[in-house]
């Protein structure tokens, strides 16, 4: 997993119908972009250091567009 500050991080849960959690990656603390990163999520503005696991994904930010975190095609 490799991203760059702007990009949306997105959490699904494990559980049937559970949340889906994103945020935004604020920091990137390796050159390579590999975690971890600082994310600030959305749901409650909080910021912290985030290890993704197999749950997660990175949706790019490109062109000033960023897919919605709902959509499964992004």
């Amino acid at each position: 997993m490799y991203a760059t500050v702007g990009d949306r991080l997105i959490v699904r849960s494990n559980r049937v119908g559970g949340p889906v959690r994103d945020g935004e990656i604020l920091q990137v603390r390796h050159a390579d972009g590999s975690p971890p990163y600082v994310v600030r999520w959305s749901d409650n503005g909080h910021e912290t250091v985030f290890f993704p696991g197999p749950d997660a994904e990175v949706h790019h930010f490109q062109d000033g567009l960023a897919p919605d975190p709902g959509d499964d095609a992004g």
